[in-house]
């Protein structure tokens, strides 16, 4: 499954998670995910997909009730990311989270990008400037806002606002980047942009995306992880996975026979 020279950058162990009502939404999973690789989660909805992506930053935290057991382990440190002791503020630093629809704040260009570094307390002016210029370029999007940087981010359009969600996230230097569904809201042009940036950050960037899309798994993704009814099913190379599934289950969802 994973070649010897893979470096694993974080991974659950026998994680579970369960929500407030009681219900057992993910069942003893265990996933690497790899150094600067992406990996896609798919499944049918339900399944557990978005559930898993959100653990891995704590998003769960702000619900009171929600429950997690096992481990989310981050490495080299060997840092577990749902011990109590550990500040969830500095796990969303770390794994940075793109959401479904673009959800930028109701600020400037210039401050929607720089907030997270704001929320760490840098002040430096020139050092903001220098940041935010960077996570621009980097979302591919600063050719097109750089004449307008205090512009409100609601005059861009969907898929810049996507690509201006993705700076955000890139300005905090994070080392893990999460992506819930990150085009489904988007045309076919804009989803294009975003899958081609996706490919950009290959590389520098360790990244879990949640997928309905099996093409763009596909495109976009190193490793695919199958899940279904909160179980993990199957994870492996991605073309192993669409060619030659080991598990009859993922074999009838990626064939249709199960949506």
């Amino acid at each position: 499954m994973a070649n010897a020279d893979l470096t694993t950058k974080a991974e659950a162990r026998d994680f579970n998670f369960f929500y407030s009502n009681g219900h057992h939404a993910l069942k003893n999973i265990n996933l690497p995910l790899y150094e600067n690789k992406i990996t896609a989660l798919i499944g049918p909805s339900g399944c557990g997909k978005s559930t898993l992506l959100r653990s891995f930053n704590r998003m769960h935290d702000l619900y009171p009730g929600n429950r997690y057991e096992g481990e989310i382990v981050m490495h080299p440190d060997n840092t577990n990311i749902l011990d109590a002791n550990v500040d969830p503020i500095e796990v969303r630093m770390r794994i940075s989270m793109v959401f479904q629809k673009p959800n930028p704040f109701p600020k400037s260009i210039f401050e929607n990008v720089a907030y997270g570094l704001r929320v760490r307390g840098e002040k430096n002016k020139r050092l903001l400037a220098d940041k935010v210029e960077e996570a621009l370029k980097g979302a591919a999007l600063w050719d097109e806002v750089k004449d307008r940087l205090q512009d409100l981010a609601f005059n861009l359009s969907g898929g810049q606002q996507q690509r201006l969600c993705i700076a955000r996230a890139l300005a905090t230097d994070p080392e893990i980047m999460l992506f819930d569904e990150p085009t489904s809201a988007l045309d076919p042009i804009a989803t294009a942009n975003i899958e081609e940036l996706m490919n950009d950050l290959r590389g520098k960037l360790t990244m879990l995306v949640v997928t309905h899309n099996m093409q763009q798994a596909a495109r976009v993704s190193d490793y695919t992880a199958y899940m279904y009814l909160g179980d993990l099913i199957e994870h492996d190379k991605t073309g192993d996975i669409f060619i030659k599934p080991k598990d009859k289950r993922t074999e009838d969802y990626i064939t249709g026979r199960i949506s």
